[in-house]
């Protein structure tokens, strides 16, 4: 636990020692008023007590009381602001540096799991260490001060409320084992939980349709019946521990209480000297019981911090390198890739010239999207190279290398917002002239004008308010405002109605003018003006060459030609 908040505590160290500096005065003035107590309890069993100087240590308490009301709160607000801040940066360095993770490290973790890190394990962090910082301070300088003004008295009544201490230790042990071994399984029973409640609502449709809503959907009741069992046992199991632990403090209070009437009555110490550790003995303890009630989130907040720290130490593609291509043509060196170990592309030798377009042609799984993937460096090449004008794309610096391409594929991804902040997005410093000039060779405005709040329509999570050519038109708009010199182009007119195709391939025409355009090709017809066809089989490359060529040499691409020209005019009978 102490490395993990080491690890954080280092984003603010200007705050850490700040609060630090503040808790140890805090617990200074906490502690103190026991040992001026002490002072009355003396002078109360002196020959001669004197009232005056009594009635002056009463007055000295009440100040430092005030005193204490506005040193708590400002410590208390000072802590849970450096709280919030390091959970704030917590989370910004979370989603800069999955932003930067291959497509690999989502495919091997679970959608829910990665959202469950940066909200739910980050907001644990935040709220028990914010409630908590306080009670360990308190614990750690309280109990280290009091300690001090027991041995001053008398050491070895000291020394016996100071050996519970050890005594706790193998329970402590015990809870740590159980909290961990289980905490492990009540996070993956929570992250289950948000995954399955996720696939729940996205595929609600499809579930209505087959009537598997509600108490019919088991899967996702079944989980929350699985979070549910392992919610408690996460705090039954370690619970009689932490509680045992506790008890121990109570019996070293009692020990101590019975030896010191031992020594009482030997003369071995005086009735002042008794009473000062019965007032002080048990304060000492008080600060560790409340840590104790702590100690099973603390150590929840562990897990979550544990999960935290894996994946800001998971490697990421960045390089520390920052080559700029002169020129951008793309061209794949022997280049052969996999996942999980099952190659996917094998030995891929071909040059693509810069502003040429090259069409992707294959049956399905033949590895077309994946040469797209990895030319926009989703993934990293198992083997070989590939370059962008003899500059290895692995040695582009990634905030520079995104600003070299441009994509339009045919699932689009829109974010609730306005259409024009939308389009924005490809180009976050464009004017507004060139947002709305980009929307309008995109063929938008044709469709935008009809909508009551115009640009500024809200277009829902995922585009939901938009038909499918609609999004594809503001992708493309997205796209030529970026105007950046190498376009993937996942045929967007694949899945769409006539009239929107009309639309889309205008603004595709206005999208590839003068890029480097790689083409996924769906519909052979649409990429008769290749400049080079790559025809995929099986992660290989089988044919290439220009459209007419490929006709002529009777393989798969032509079988591929005459089967849509003959399945061009299908109907329903």
């Amino acid at each position: 636990m102490i490395r993990n908040l080491k690890y954080v505590t280092s984003f603010n160290p200007k705050g850490t020692r700040k609060v630090a500096v503040l808790e140890i005065i805090h617990s200074l003035f906490i502690a103190s008023p026991s040992g001026i107590l002490l002072v009355v309890v003396w002078e109360l069993f002196s020959e001669n007590p004197d009232r005056t100087r009594v009635w002056t240590v009463v007055g000295v308490m009440f100040t430092m009381l005030i005193i204490q009301f506005f040193i708590a709160s400002k410590t208390m607000l000072a802590s849970h602001l450096w709280v919030y801040d390091l959970s704030t940066q917590l989370r910004i360095k979370l989603g800069n540096h999955i932003q930067k993770f291959s497509l690999g490290f989502f495919k091997k973790k679970d959608p829910g799991e990665i959202a469950s890190v940066v909200l739910q394990d980050v907001a644990s962090f935040e709220g028990i260490f914010g409630h908590s910082v306080g009670n360990i301070a308190a614990a750690a300088f309280g109990t280290v001060l009091l300690s001090v003004f027991l041995f001053i008295y008398d050491w070895r009544l000291a020394l016996c409320l100071l050996l519970a201490l050890p005594l706790i230790y193998p329970f402590l042990r015990i809870a740590n084992y159980f909290i961990s071994r289980l905490g492990r399984k009540q996070i993956e029973a929570r992250n289950t939980v948000g995954a399955k409640f996720l696939e729940y609502v996205q595929g609600i449709r499809h579930l209505k349709s087959y009537g598997l809503t509600g108490e019919k959907h088991k899967g996702l009741e079944e989980s929350f019946e699985d979070l549910r069992r392992k919610c408690i046992r996460m705090e039954a199991v370690p619970g009689p521990f932490i509680v045992t632990a506790s008890i121990v403090f109570e019996i070293g209070f009692i020990v101590m209480v019975a030896l010191g009437l031992y020594y009482l009555s030997h003369q071995s110490i005086t009735i002042p000297v008794l009473i000062t550790f019965l007032i002080m003995g048990y304060n000492l303890y008080t600060p560790l019981k409340v840590v104790m009630v702590d100690y099973l989130t603390l150590r929840y907040m562990n897990e979550s911090l544990n999960r935290i720290i894996d994946v800001l130490e998971e490697p990421t593609m960045e390089t520390e390198k920052d080559e700029i291509p002169e020129s951008f043509d793309i061209a794949f060196n022997q280049v052969s890739f996999g996942y999980q170990d099952k190659l996917t592309v094998q030995n891929l030798d071909f040059t693509i010239p810069e502003k040429s377009m090259l069409a992707l042609v294959g049956h399905s799984g033949s590895g077309k999207t994946t040469i797209a993937s990895l030319i926009a460096r989703f993934w990293d090449v198992s083997s070989g190279s590939i370059t962008f004008g003899n500059t290895d794309i692995r040695n582009i610096n990634q905030g520079q290398f995104y600003k070299f391409i441009s994509e339009v594929f045919q699932e689009v991804y829109l974010f609730d917002d306005t259409l024009f902040n939308n389009v924005k997005i490809g180009h976050p410093e464009a004017s507004a002239e060139q947002i709305y000039n980009a929307m309008e060779l995109a063929q938008c405005l044709e469709f935008i004008n009809d909508l009551p709040e115009g640009v500024h329509t809200k277009v829902g999570e995922g585009g939901s308010k938009l038909s499918g050519g609609q999004k594809q038109r503001i992708s493309i708009a997205r796209a030529l405002l970026k105007d950046a010199p190498i376009v993937l182009l996942d045929e967007a007119t694949a899945s769409l109605d006539p009239e929107n195709e009309i639309y889309i391939q205008k603004a595709i025409q206005e999208l590839v003018r003068s890029k480097t355009v790689v083409v996924i090709a769906h519909k052979l017809s649409t990429i008769q003006n290749a400049d080079q066809i790559l025809v995929l089989n099986e992660g290989q490359i089988a044919e290439k060459g220009k459209h007419h060529e490929l006709l002529e040499h009777n393989g798969i691409y032509r079988k591929m030609w005459d089967i849509q020209q003959r399945s061009s005019g299908w109907k329903v009978n």
